[in-house]
């Protein structure tokens, strides 16, 4: 867990007003929108949290002890005040940036898969094919490199990059940071392609909409039962690169009905970002969510 990986400094692209978002507990040396941060939430698996409990029906074990972990050198309170710091902190600033996007009607998704799903194709893909019926942002997320924010403004959107660094994903400060400077127009859409990592970005909220899981077909059906938290958390999962399953011995029914086994509420697409297979019903999907947000207009 994020208490003790040590994620650390993100450089975030274009930040004329701070280079770095300190990731975590370092990250609040200032105000966003000048609002403070307060806000609490707590994400571990109590023996009597359903969430585990759903999680133990699917055959997945968390450690002994009140924490659900294993962490050598450090007990289970310790590592339960330390998550809950750390998350409390930054559910400060996902409110903030929460705020901020229904204010100006703004639909933030935040997509989160393996590294090696597809997960910038398929963003290239759909907003090549959206940007005349929609304006698209969005704000790419790595440990290093500018390659997928190249890749994406090659599609004549506007992109900025987050480098993580050390870090195994975008934390709400962070993500605050890059839409101040992004400035995403009102009534648009914001992408926000979260590092790859099945694991520590189930934890964290960004302010999005919606999580959406890119899982590959590649991959194998039983990710959902490996990850649990990860798509109990997410609204709609992603099964790309059906293109590829003439090839490989993947059950779809199976993989799908894992994921229902987690999270019964979760909606669930077959895509091939390549052959374009799926994608107009994400189109629908994504239309039909952004139509339901209530219309605000902007607050001074």
């Amino acid at each position: 867990m994020c208490a003790v990986c040590g994620c650390g400094t993100a450089v975030i692209e274009g930040d004329n007003s701070k280079a770095e978002a300190r990731g975590h507990a370092g990250a609040h040396g200032h105000d966003h929108d000048q609002h403070h941060h307060h806000h609490g939430h707590d994400h571990h698996h109590s023996p009597d949290d359903p969430d585990r409990d759903r999680a133990e029906d699917c055959g997945v074990h968390y450690g002994d002890g009140i924490a659900g972990v294993h962490v050598p050198g450090m007990s289970q309170e310790r590592i339960i005040q330390v998550e809950k710091d750390i998350l409390s902190k930054n559910d400060g600033y996902a409110a903030e940036n929460r705020a901020f996007f229904v204010q100006n009607r703004i639909f933030a998704l935040n997509f989160v898969s393996s590294p090696g799903s597809g997960k910038t194709s398929f963003l290239v893909r759909a907003i090549r094919e959206l940007k005349d019926r929609m304006v698209i942002n969005v704000i790419e997320g790595d440990q290093q490199t500018s390659n997928d924010a190249a890749r994406i403004r090659e599609t004549g959107a506007r992109a900025i990059q987050i480098n993580t660094g050390k870090g195994c994903h975008l934390d709400a400060h962070m993500v605050g940071h890059a839409r101040q400077n992004l400035a995403p127009e009102p009534g648009s859409i914001l992408f926000i392609e979260n590092v790859g990592n099945l694991v520590c970005p189930a934890a964290f909220d960004l302010g999005e909409a919606h999580k959406v899981v890119v899982l590959s077909v590649t991959e194998g059906e039983d990710k959902p039962l490996k990850y649990p938290n990860m798509f109990a958390a997410s609204d709609l999962m992603i099964l790309n690169k059906s293109d590829l399953l003439a090839h490989l011995d993947f059950n779809v029914g199976l993989c799908i009905a894992h994921a229902l086994r987690v999270n019964p509420r979760l909606q669930t697409l077959v895509v091939s970002a390549r052959s374009g297979e799926g994608m107009e019903a994400f189109y629908a999907w994504l239309e039909a969510s952004f139509a339901r947000l209530p219309r605000r207009a902007k607050v001074p």
